[in-house]
């Protein structure tokens, strides 16, 4: 059952962003990699600068096509599953990397297909 729409992927992505600037510095992440830190804060600045430019309602300039928007969510959840993997994160930065990327397949992977119109 896909029940996330367009409209509900757009309110959850701007607190998703802030979060992943955040929460580096709120749990002290990176005391097995410094690299653990890096990559959500950055990720973070990323996925606010690409919620602002995505075609949704809460987009500002809204020159991503939406598609776009779920194709690189969707490569953001696997490079968290993987990256504790490759880069040996240890204890809660593999936790924080393992649950944010299954987090975001899982909301990728639940998004509902928007009707498609049909203009006569």
């Amino acid at each position: 059952m896909k029940f996330v729409t367009k409209r509900i992927h757009a309110y959850l992505d701007y607190p998703v962003a802030v979060a992943l600037m955040a929460l580096p510095f709120v749990l002290g992440l990176g005391k097995s990699n410094m690299f653990a830190f890096q990559l959500s804060v950055a990720t973070g600045v990323a996925a606010f600068a690409l919620t602002l430019l995505t075609d949704h309602h809460l987009g500002v300039m809204r020159v991503i096509p939406y598609r776009i928007h779920l194709i690189v969510d969707a490569l953001v959840g696997a490079v968290f599953v993987l990256a504790p993997f490759v880069f040996s994160f240890k204890g809660l930065d593999t936790y924080y990397y393992l649950i944010n990327g299954v987090a975001v397949l899982t909301v990728v992977s639940l998004h509902k297909p928007e009707a498609v119109s049909s203009k006569s």
